[in-house]
């Protein structure tokens, strides 16, 4: 019973700490009035794993990491559509990745181009974007065996993730969110994914019922 108060106490902590995560422009509003559709392009990533891996083998690893999270983006999206509404729609990943190759933007070169850029070649009103920092392979699935303590504390950080969204037209950071990715984010990219946006949903600007 005692451990179960204490539990009570400790989810208004997680809550408060959510918040302190998320950033909201005061210009949001003004900048995002027009906004119809947004891309979601490839995440940064940063890896530092334990296991030895050659540079080239890093790169590609660092890549299907980035494009594990875009898609795991377009699922929770695509799925809040039903679930939720949306004040703007978001373009298919496999239309912004046919359309960064024909303008010969890769994973490699894409963080050379400014959000105007991308907006104006990818012909939408925002971009959203981020980055990672994992010292595991999120989309293999971060380990399953942990203790009790272990998940009450959070004890095993595997890393960061941020989510941000910037207007096309002035390139101006509208909204982030910032988290931390430990045993309870999930088992894989998509978990994570799913467990972050449901707590920043009340957070998340273009959802009309917030």
């Amino acid at each position: 019973m005692k451990r179960f108060f204490y539990l009570l106490l400790f989810i208004p902590l997680l809550s408060l700490q959510a918040q302190k995560n998320i950033y909201e422009s005061d210009k949001f509003e003004s900048l995002s009035e027009n906004h119809k559709i947004l891309a979601i392009i490839p995440f940064f990533t940063n890896l530092e794993l334990k296991e030895k891996v050659g540079e080239s083998d890093l790169t590609k690893l660092e890549e299907r990491e980035g494009y594990a999270v875009q898609d795991a983006l377009e699922t929770y999206f695509g799925r809040g559509k039903k679930r939720k509404k949306f004040s703007v729609d978001f373009q298919n990943t496999n239309n912004t990745n046919a359309i960064l190759a024909q303008n010969s933007i890769t994973y490699e070169n894409i963080d050379t181009y400014t959000i105007k850029e991308l907006s104006e070649i990818l012909g939408v009103d925002g971009i959203v974007s981020g980055n990672m920092n994992l010292n595991i392979l999120l989309s293999e699935g971060i380990p399953s065996k942990f203790s009790f303590i272990d998940y009450i504390l959070g004890d095993a950080n595997y890393g960061r993730i941020g989510i941000k969204v910037s207007d096309g037209n002035t390139g101006k950071l509208l909204w982030k969110y910032e988290k931390e990715i430990n045993k309870k984010s999930g088992r894989n990219t998509t978990d994570l994914i799913e467990s972050m946006m449901k707590k920043a949903t009340r957070k998340f600007p273009y959802d009309k019922e917030r």
